[in-house]
């Protein structure tokens, strides 16, 4: 049986050495990687219906700027490293839904960097580290 990584990836340096880690641990593992990039879109707006079709075309647009400019770079890298490398990007909230893509694509392991928010805005609303370690359906590496 084949092992899987999800991980969590923005572009950020955080993100860079969550991305490395998974990378070591894959080869050593035999596992194959699931570059996963969520994008946050609050589903609770009331918009007129000019507004949700202009907001559609954005999402679009987004999404094909993160695959561009986030995602492709990431497996770009990773094209000599050996391992099988797939790709996810999504809407959603971070957390519940770096945990759907562990379950639909069965994955082992979630592996994230910290990002590090130390100031009170983490400790009141909470961190996707925080989150994902409480909701994930499978073990989550927080990588410093």
């Amino acid at each position: 049986m084949s092992q899987k990584i999800v991980v969590g990836y923005d572009g950020s340096d955080s993100a860079k050495a969550a991305l490395a880690f998974a990378v070591d641990q894959a080869k050593t593992q035999g596992s194959s990687i699931v570059v996963a990039h969520i994008l946050e879109w609050s589903p609770y707006s009331f918009l007129t219906p000019t507004e949700l079709e202009e907001r559609h075309k954005r999402r679009g647009e987004e999404l094909d700027r993160a695959e561009v400019a986030i995602l492709a770079p990431a497996v770009d890298g990773l094209k000599d490293s050996g391992l099988a490398i797939d790709t996810a990007l999504k809407y959603g909230n971070i957390a519940t839904t770096l945990g759907d893509i562990a379950k639909e694509s069965g994955a082992d392991q979630i592996v994230i960097g910290r990002n590090g928010e130390p100031g009170l805005s983490s400790r009141v609303f909470g961190s996707v580290a925080i989150s994902l370690a409480q909701s994930a359906p499978v073990p989550v590496t927080i990588v410093p």
